[in-house]
């Protein structure tokens, strides 16, 4: 059974941490900070997120499902990845559930802490993640 994604206090010391590693360029590789613009503030908001590398192109992956930054991101249509001193803005396209698959199952590989909030084992077949691939978008990161 999934479970449901909350910020609670252990959270946002956790994310407060990783962000302030990710601005010294320390933290693991695949790790990078989000910014984007909120849709009905204009604010920018920052989190810390993995991207998985696969067949040459690099996605963006919502663990937790249509959160904050996945709705801002598609309102705004791009995002900008930071790591230490390096920030590119991309592009971002939604992924089909056929796309999706396979990454959403490299992701839950390599992020265990979010196997909770996930429907699927880690070793469920391909197809079973297609399934799911409505609930958790995966986004194809283009250079802007």
């Amino acid at each position: 059974m999934k479970q449901t994604y909350y910020v609670t206090p252990m959270v946002r010391i956790v994310n407060s941490l990783m962000q302030a590693l990710l601005r010294l360029g320390i933290a693991p590789a695949r790790m990078h900070l989000l910014t984007v613009r909120g849709r009905k503030t204009g604010n920018t908001y920052t989190t810390p997120v993995s991207l998985v590398e696969a067949n040459g192109q690099r996605w963006l992956v919502a663990p937790y499902g249509e959160v904050s930054w996945v709705k801002n991101a598609r309102a705004a249509g791009q995002v900008t990845l930071a790591r230490g001193q390096q920030a590119d803005v991309f592009k971002i396209e939604q992924a089909s559930p056929e796309e999706s698959a396979p990454i959403l199952k490299t992701y839950i590989h390599n992020e265990a802490i979010t196997r909770p909030y996930f429907e699927v084992a880690p070793d469920a077949p391909v197809e079973d993640f297609a399934a799911i691939a409505a609930a958790h978008p995966v986004f194809r990161l283009v250079k802007a």
